[in-house]
């Protein structure tokens, strides 16, 4: 199901995963004769939503069709009943709703931190069907100092009054993560993770419950080993984006993930930690060079 706003560059498709939640993409349709081309999904990381998306799929949906979905309890897709499903083989599978859903067979995908890991358990469980993938400061191997700070800080905090409160706020909590930025930045990317309630009140747009798996022992830590289902990204156009502060992708990580598919290509985004916004100048240009290298049916 779908329904098109005139004044916007999207147009929202709902549908239902199989334990009954209600699920939301934004759908950039893509220039006139690329409807064979397989399209883009574009998935965020794990206290995000399809804004983080705003700018990079109007740009790449000047050559294919785009969709940006957004997982169970995130920005317009509905909470979850049991906060335990809140985990990525539960994602994978309601993103195989939609593209059953939407009879597509083969997708690239540009996925952020959380997004990227569901992307690799796709290329692990859907031989075949992805045709090109961009790891946005993810991999098969997770700094464990990273992923504590993640673990302490998602799922808390309350209410701003303002949004430029809200800004200043999370400029505080995220300073190491974009060192450079300054207010007008940070009130953009608060805009982009936070929403207005119906009080007025201004608050994070995901369901603090997605907090919960990471609150079982060993819940936020990589105890699988994801070498196997990063591997099966194959001979894929291979796009790894690494932020030159991440506590999340190691330097070394990164580096070894290119030696194991040799067709991988890394960029360093500058200045930044986990995770580039894609927005950044060099990231853009090199997912434009990825883009260009994906099959156009």
């Amino acid at each position: 199901m779908a329904k098109q706003d005139s004044r916007r560059d999207w147009s929202d498709h709902y549908w239902w995963s199989s334990d009954g939640v209600r699920l939301h993409a934004r759908v950039y349709a893509g220039p006139d004769g690329t409807e064979k081309a397989p399209p883009i999904l574009c998935m965020p990381g794990l206290a995000r939503n399809a804004r983080d998306f705003e700018a990079l799929a109007v740009d790449v949906a000047r050559h294919r069709k785009v969709i940006v979905i957004e997982f169970r309890g995130r920005g317009e897709s509905a909470y979850a009943k049991d906060p335990m499903t809140y985990v990525p083989l539960t994602y994978v599978q309601d993103v195989v709703a939609m593209l059953d859903e939407l009879a597509i067979a083969r997708f690239a995908i540009i996925g952020t931190s959380l997004g990227g890991l569901v992307a690799m358990l796709m290329a692990g469980t859907l031989p075949g069907r992805l045709v090109g993938a961009v790891l946005n400061d993810v991999g098969p191997e997770l700094e464990a100092a990273g992923l504590a700070r993640i673990r302490d800080y998602i799922g808390a905090g309350g209410s701003q009054p303002t949004w430029m409160h809200a800004a200043r706020a999370f400029g505080e909590l995220n300073s190491a993560v974009y060192p450079g930025y300054e207010i007008h930045d940070w009130l953009r990317l608060t805009k982009r993770t936070h929403r207005l309630t119906a009080e007025g009140r201004i608050v994070t747009d995901y369901d603090k419950q997605i907090a919960a798996p990471l609150r079982v022992p060993g819940g936020a830590d990589a105890a699988a080993d994801l070498w196997p289902v990063y591997r099966a990204l194959g001979a894929i156009p291979l796009l790894i984006l690494r932020g030159e502060l991440s506590d999340i992708l190691g330097r070394a990580a990164a580096q070894k993930m290119v030696a194991e598919l040799p067709q991988a290509r890394l960029v360093e985004v500058r200045g930044v930690g986990h995770a580039p916004t894609m927005d950044e100048p060099e990231a853009r240009a090199a997912i434009d060079a990825w883009a260009a290298e994906l099959p156009a049916a």
